[in-house]
C-alpha cells in the first residue's frame, strides 16, 4: 500500500469551511498535546478553505497547544544552496556566462527578513512572520518557532548541521516534541534526515550559501557538511505508517493528517534503515 494510500485510509470529514475552533478541535482529537512542542509541515490545499485562512490554521495550532505551547515549522530557503534540486532545476543547460550571472543575482539570505521558500508551504512563511516568532540562524535549513521553548529551539544552528542533532531538529528530538504532517505527504518528513547524521561513514560535501551580513554586506560563504539524501523517504515514510505504534491519523480540516513522537519515529525508521 502506498504512502498516499495508506493517508487516504484514515477518516476524514468534509463540509462547509472550518472554523478555527473546529480544527483546534481537530487537532486535540489526534493527539496534539497541550504544552508540548509541535513541528508542523503542511498543504493548505488540501486542509480546505478554513475562516482567516493561513492565520485560522495558526491560530487553531495555538489553540490546541495552549499559551505553553510552542509551534514550529521548517522556514528553508532551498534557493540558497548550489546543490538542492531547486538550483539544478534552474540551472541545467545554462552557459558559463548565464551560470555565473546566475550565482551572482542569488539572494543573500536576511535572518530578519528572507521569506520561507514557497516550497515549504504558505504556512511556514505566516508563522515566521507571526508577532513573537524567532528563526534559526542556518541560511539553508531555518526553523521558526513560536512559544515558550522557541528561543531554546532556534538560538543554536551551526552551517555545518542543516538537520543534525545540533539543529532545531536535534533539539526537537531530544525534547519529546511531535510532528504532524498536516496533508502533507510522509516523504517531506524532515526529521528522518537525523538519522543520516548517525551514520559512521556518512559522506560529506561542499556547500555554498550567500548570506547579509549585519552591516548588511552580501557575503559568499563555501561549508563542508553531512551530504542530505531524501531517497529512502518514501518507503520509509509508508514503513512508519505501518508499523509505528504511537502514530495518529485523523483529518485535519478536509486534510488527511499524521501526528507522531519524533523520537520514537526517528528511532524506528533508523533501525529501519540500518536493516534494509
Amino acid at each position: 500500500m502506498t504512502d498516499t494510500a495508506l493517508l487516504r485510509a484514515a477518516p476524514g470529514r468534509t463540509g462547509r469551511p472550518g472554523t478555527v475552533d473546529r480544527l483546534a478541535d481537530q487537532l486535540r482529537d489526534l493527539g496534539v498535546r497541550e504544552g508540548g512542542t509541535l513541528l508542523v509541515q503542511s498543504s493548505l490545499r488540501a486542509v480546505g478553505p478554513v475562516a482567516g485562512g493561513a492565520h485560522g490554521v495558526v491560530k487553531a495550532l495555538l489553540s490546541a497547544l495552549g499559551a505553553r505551547g510552542t509551534l514550529v515549522v521548517y522556514t528553508a530557503t532551498p534557493e540558497n544552496s548550489r546543490t538542492s534540486p531547486h538550483y539544478r532545476e534552474h540551472t541545467a543547460g545554462l552557459t558559463g556566462a548565464e551560470l555565473a550571472d546566475y550565482h551572482d543575482r542569488m539572494p543573500a539570505w536576511d535572518r530578519r527578513r528572507t521569506a520561507a521558500s514557497p516550497a515549504m508551504g504558505r504556512l511556514a512563511e505566516v508563522v515566521r512572520q507571526w508577532p513573537g516568532a524567532l528563526r534559526s540562524p542556518h541560511p539553508q535549513t531555518s526553523f521558526a518557532a513560536l512559544g515558550p521553548a522557541a528561543a531554546e529551539l532556534t538560538s543554536v544552528h551551526p552551517l555545518d548541521c542543516h538537520l543534525g542533532d545540533d539543529s532545531p531538529v536535534g533539539r526537537m528530538y531530544r525534547s519529546g516534541a511531535q510532528h504532524l504532517m498536516l496533508g502533507a505527504p510522509m516523504r517531506h518528513c524532515t526529521p528522518l534526515h537525523l538519522l543520516e547524521y548517525w551514520q559512521p561513514d556518512r559522506p560529506e560535501q561542499l556547500y555554498t550559501c550567500v548570506r547579509r551580513t549585519e552591516d548588511a554586506r552580501r557575503v559568499v560563504e563555501e561549508f563542508t557538511a553531512t551530504r542530505l539524501d531524501d531517497g529512502h523517504f518514501e518507503a520509509m515514510g509508508a514503513m512508519l505508517l505501518r508499523e509505528l505504534p504511537t502514530l495518529r491519523r485523523g483529518p485535519v480540516g478536509a486534510a488527511p493528517s499524521v501526528l507522531m513522537p519524533i523520537r520514537e519515529a526517528v528511532d524506528l525508521a533508523a533501525n529501519w534503515y540500518r536493516n534494509r
